[in-house]
């Protein structure tokens, strides 16, 4: 199969893993791991869970870097520094178990907007150190493109492409549910063949609701067409629960395969 269907719930961050074990029983062939909560592969008690579970089951793994409170374009130059660590922090205890890991951009903090130019040169340069560190650890980490609330960077396809380019060690995560936020999900279909990673999830394009695929308004029949033609790698679909997770690939198996 081409493409491999994971799943994540940001939603369960602070549960037991023991819910983690029926990802597979579900349908999937891989996790997505959200580096928050009881999840942070930097807590070496929670890492050592994760170990369990990947050495008890089938599952792949991809991974999501920490985003709650960080912000790789802020103008605070210790936040700037601490959000750039955390992320590698991430991205090193990663590579043991992964060779991807998402990551999130900066948003525009309110004085960040009277310098945009700084914001995204701010931005450019965490990349490069992030890029650099997931080199040294044979991780390529992705950047993935945002709901449709203003302030946050690279919402379109050309902005992610654009903050991405020629930096050595970065990729790009392409996140559908994120794109029908602003109208643009067949604009981000045009560019799939760029994409590294995918993300999918379901919403009535006004704001980011998680929803199982087919609840929403993402047309998922040409979405899964288009991206089976042109994309090879594991398609992360995320929701709140393992119910959700089984309406989800449900819809996956009718429009993707």
């Amino acid at each position: 199969m081409s493409i491999r269907p994971f799943f994540s719930s940001s939603a369960k961050v602070w549960d037991d893993i023991s819910w983690v074990y029926d990802i597979e029983e579900a349908g999937y062939s891989g996790w997505e791991i959200v580096c928050d909560g009881n999840y942070r592969l930097d807590n070496p008690a929670c890492f050592s869970k994760i170990e369990e579970v990947i050495a008890a089951t089938h599952l792949g793994i991809s991974v999501h870097a920490p985003y709650g409170d960080l912000n790789l374009a802020t103008l605070n130059d210790p936040i700037w520094r601490e959000s750039i660590r955390q992320i590698c922090t991430c991205i090193i205890h990663a590579s043991a178990i992964t060779d991807k890991v998402t990551i999130h951009p900066g948003y525009l903090s309110p004085v960040g907007k009277l310098m945009p130019q700084k914001v995204w040169d701010l931005q450019k340069e965490a990349l490069r150190q992030i890029g650099k560190c997931a080199q040294e650890h044979s991780v390529l980490a992705c950047l993935e493109n945002m709901i449709g609330v203003k302030e946050f960077l690279c919402r379109l396809p050309e902005e992610l492409i654009g903050m991405t380019e020629g930096i050595e060690g970065i990729g790009m995560t392409f996140d559908f549910g994120h794109a029908n936020t602003i109208g643009k999900v067949n604009n981000f279909l045009a560019c799939v063949k760029k994409a590294h990673h995918i993300h999918i999830h379901d919403n009535n394009g006004m704001s980011d609701e998680h929803l199982a695929l087919g609840e929403g308004t993402v047309p998922w029949v040409t979405v899964g067409k288009r991206i089976a033609a042109e994309y090879h790698g594991v398609v992360v679909i995320e929701g709140k629960s393992i119910d959700e997770a089984k309406k989800s690939i449900a819809v996956f198996r009718r429009c993707f395969l």
